[in-house]
Parts: C-alpha cells; sequence; structure tokens
C-alpha cells in the first residue's frame, strides 16, 4: 500500500514497499511535474512529466548522449532497457525520437506499478514493460533487434553479478545489429577494480570502447557512476567528448590505448567468478 506525504504548497510525496525496498517518488521543488525516485534512500532517477526530455542526473544526461548519437537525428530506434526504474531513458527516447519501439526489462514489478500509476506514459508511445529478469528477457529478444540496448540494472544499489560476465555481454552482443550500441551504467569507487573489470569484459564481445564519467571517479577519488559504450563501430568521440565536457557537472571520455591503461591488465570476468558491484560507502546519499 501507498503512503503519501503532503508538501508545503505541493505535490505529495509518495512510498511503497517494492521487492527492491521502500521506493519513494518525491515531487521536484523546481519543476512543478518533475520526481525523483529514490530506493532505500538511494536516488534512482529523475523523471519531468512536463518535459521527459529533461535529464537531471549526469549518469542519465551521459546515455542521453548515447541515444543521440545512437543514429541520425529524430530516426526511430529499437532500444532494450535493461532496468526500468521510473522508465526515465525510455521516456527520452520516445520523446527525442518519436515512433521509436522499446522493450524495458524490469524484475520489479511492483515498482513498475507504482511508476505506471504515479507517472504515466504518454499515450502513442510505443514502450512495452516486461516484468523479467534482465538477463532472462534479454535472452528472448531476437538476434539482431536492437539498435541501442542500455543497462541500468541495480539491485540494493548493486549491480547483480549475472548482469557483469562475458557470457552476458555475448548475449548483449548476439541481441544488437551490426553497427548497434551498448551503454552500461556503472558505479564504482576506489581502487575500481569491478569498473576495470568490466572494461575488460566488455572489450572480449566489441571491439569499440569508451568510458565517460566524472575525472575525480576515474581518478579513484571517490565513488561515483560511468557510462560505457561499446559497438562494433567506431564510436563519437569528438561528439561525446564535447557534450560530456559541456555538461553542468563535467565529464571525461577516455578511449583507446588510455582506456586499455586504465583497465591495469585487469582479467575478464565469467559466470564463474562474477560478483555484483561494490555498495556505495554510507555516506554517499547524505
Amino acid at each position: 500500500m501507498a503512503k503519501s506525504r503532503r508538501g508545503r504548497g505541493g505535490p505529495e510525496s509518495v512510498t511503497r514497499t517494492v521487492d527492491g525496498g521502500l521506493a519513494e517518488l518525491r515531487p521536484d521543488r523546481d519543476r512543478p511535474r518533475g520526481w525523483t525516485l529514490l530506493i532505500d534512500g538511494a536516488p534512482q532517477s529523475h523523471v519531468d512529466l512536463d518535459d521527459p526530455a529533461y535529464l537531471e542526473f549526469s549518469y542519465q544526461r551521459r546515455l542521453g548522449h548515447v541515444a543521440d548519437l545512437a543514429a541520425p537525428p529524430g530516426k526511430p530506434l529499437q532500444a532494450v532497457h535493461l532496468g526500468g526504474g521510473a522508465l526515465t531513458m525510455a521516456r527520452y527516447i520516445a520523446a527525442t525520437r518519436p515512433r521509436s519501439t522499446q522493450q524495458v526489462l524490469e524484475i520489479d514489478t511492483p515498482l513498475v506499478q507504482l511508476v505506471r500509476e504515479r507517472l504515466p506514459l504518454e499515450s502513442g508511445w510505443r514502450i512495452r514493460v516486461r516484468g523479467t529478469d534482465a538477463r532472462a528477457g534479454l535472452a528472448k529478444i531476437p538476434d539482431g533487434w536492437a539498435d541501442l540496448i542500455i543497462a541500468d540494472v541495480f539491485g540494493g544499489a548493486r549491480t547483480p553479478s549475472h548482469l557483469t560476465s562475458t557470457e552476458f555481454v555475448a548475449e548483449v552482443r548476439r541481441a544488437l545489429r551490426p553497427g548497434g550500441c551498448y551503454a552500461a551504467n556503472l558505479a564504482d569507487g576506489p581502487p575500481l577494480r569491478f569498473l576495470r573489470g568490466q572494461i575488460a569484459t566488455v572489450r572480449t564481445a566489441f571491439p569499440e570502447l569508451c568510458l565517460t564519467a566524472d575525472p575525480a571517479v576515474l581518478r579513484g577519488k571517490r565513488f561515483g557512476n560511468a557510462v560505457l559504450l561499446a559497438s562494433d563501430r567506431p564510436l563519437p568521440l569528438a561528439e561525446l567528448t564535447r557534450r560530456a565536457a559541456s555538461d553542468p557537472h563535467a565529464g571525461r571520455v577516455e578511449h583507446g590505448r588510455a582506456l586499455l591503461d586504465f583497465t591495469g591488465g585487469t582479467p575478464p570476468v565469467t559466470d564463474a567468478t562474477a560478483v555484483a558491484s561494490p555498495p556505495p560507502p554510507a555516506d554517499t546519499f547524505a
């Protein structure tokens, strides 16, 4: 059952217990129909119902850059979202690329119900939400169906281990069309073992990679998000670099030899050796 808490002169905050913990939809005081989704107090995503092309969080802006550059402007995409959250990126693609066909794979059905009740999708958007595990659902995507696959899956603020292996990445590659793009939102902190392992793992399936993150995260100074982009075709590195540098919280793009050196010889992860991403420090969301 959802509980509401009235804001001062504004909409109510809504809480509900979902499979992943306590979900809260908190109103954005600066945007009349803006909402932040939190799970157990950790911010997950932000939605503005008046402007679904608005992306509040830095990592979502970086995923938005990937979606913008995945095909010529306005061209519809066939996209798969591993993890749904508040459906922010699916909304973004629907708004910026009308007639796109999208599948969202989200295992937390009560969370999906909350989001669809309180933050309804616009009629006409071709977004299908399936209540399933991301890897199990991905296995049912036809070969070469997707132009873009976005992985943004967190359980208890950690990426599940079965979504970090070479076997999983091979399944991503199978579902992508030639020239398609894979983007993963990853979270790590010093000494960045998880992030280095993910770069090595994704490299086993894709020849072209780049990583975008806050420079302090890349230097191992603090915990944070990084977006790993991969494809079998050359990436739009110059434009990604320009966009990342001009974001409100500027990011840095690593690729080529610098990215290879960053991994430091870390081996790829397999199903047999996979572990979940590290939990964020206790004060991360304080």
